[in-house]
């Protein structure tokens, strides 16, 4: 595996040690001994207590809730890798947060994605490897580079093996979700149908209509993130209206936030297929969630960027071979 005399080390903060462990098993790797705690006055406490000198240093690190703590966290030892001479620091940021805050909505509002990209660079990363950002043109934010991967060929694999897909069709929850949605629907070989929501007027419920047809068939939707869940369950309901058999949905990060577990326990949807790029307390896993691990996609795309090879090739590479259904 090593084609020089650079070592992979693998590195973890406490936003989600047990998708680092997974990844770094998965490189035969024991994760690095790093010590990262607090100080009585609630400043972050980071101690790395092996060698880095000359090493290819990955730093796993979501920053998910909560969001500026694990942010700091990351900044903080990516700094302290930077002092240590470690030969190259990439962040392994499965779970981007601050990605919505991507452009101006509004007057005076900050871009805050970027900014949060000019603080990982400024810390002292080289590069960054990270999973299906809500907005794409993020990539841009960075001057250094960044390695992007998606979901989907996950998440298609399972619906492949695990599901029914005589009479089914992929939806998008929304407009903004088409894209990814039409790359889901390819993928599985299946046609796609798209929630359309809109308010008449102000303080009026919205209408939901469904382009394309649902009637009768298994309803797949997928998103990148769900957070509160008001959208998807809403379309789950109007899928429902409109004749669906029965729904799935799945997304790539988990967020579920505030009331969105009881929203989808108590929803029309099936089964919720996500990926641990953000960690699922014990009191989030109910048995309408299901997870799916990254380990595997990380753990080849680090040692692809640690031997210079090509990561373009991999999502084809891993849902090449199509089980029979």
């Amino acid at each position: 595996m090593i084609t020089h005399g650079k070592e992979i080390k693998i590195f973890a903060g406490n936003s989600n040690r047990e998708l680092a462990e997974e990844i770094a098993k998965k490189l035969n790797k024991k994760l690095g001994d790093a010590e990262i705690g607090r100080f009585s006055d609630g400043e972050i406490s980071v101690k790395i207590n092996e060698t880095v000198r000359g090493a290819d240093v990955f730093v796993v690190q979501s920053t998910c809730h909560p969001v500026n703590e694990n942010l700091m966290e990351l900044l903080i030892m990516i700094d302290a890798f930077k002092r240590a001479s470690a030969g190259r620091i990439t962040a392994v940021i499965p779970y981007y947060g601050y990605a919505r805050q991507d452009r101006k909505a509004r007057a005076r509002d900050p871009i805050t994605a970027k900014l949060v990209a000019n603080l990982i660079t400024s810390a002292g990363a080289d590069r960054v490897l990270t999973m299906d950002l809500h907005a794409p043109q993020i990539q841009g934010f960075f001057d250094i580079p960044l390695d992007h991967l998606i979901g989907v060929p996950i998440l298609a694999r399972y619906f492949l093996e695990n599901v029914e897909l005589e009479n089914a069709v992929v939806v998008s929850p929304d407009l903004g979700s088409v894209t990814r949605a039409r790359n889901f629907a390819t993928k599985l070989d299946l046609p796609l149908a798209i929630v359309d929501k809109r308010r008449p007027k102000a303080n009026v419920a919205e209408i939901m209509n469904i382009i394309g047809d649902v009637k009768d068939k298994t309803a797949i939707m997928v998103d990148d993130m769900i957070d509160t869940a008001g959208t998807i369950v809403a379309a789950a309901q109007a899928l429902m209206d409109y004749g669906a058999k029965e729904i799935y949905a799945c997304c790539t990060h988990p967020v579920l936030s505030g009331p969105a577990v009881e929203r989808i326990q108590n929803s029309p949807i099936k089964e919720l297929i996500v990926l641990n790029t953000i960690p699922l307390p014990p009191e989030k896993r109910i048995d309408k969630i299901k997870v799916l691990s990254v380990a595997d996609l990380f753990a080849e795309a680090i040692n692809r960027i640690y031997e210079d090879v090509a990561i373009s090739t991999l999502f084809d590479e891993y849902i090449s071979t199509k089980p029979n259904r």
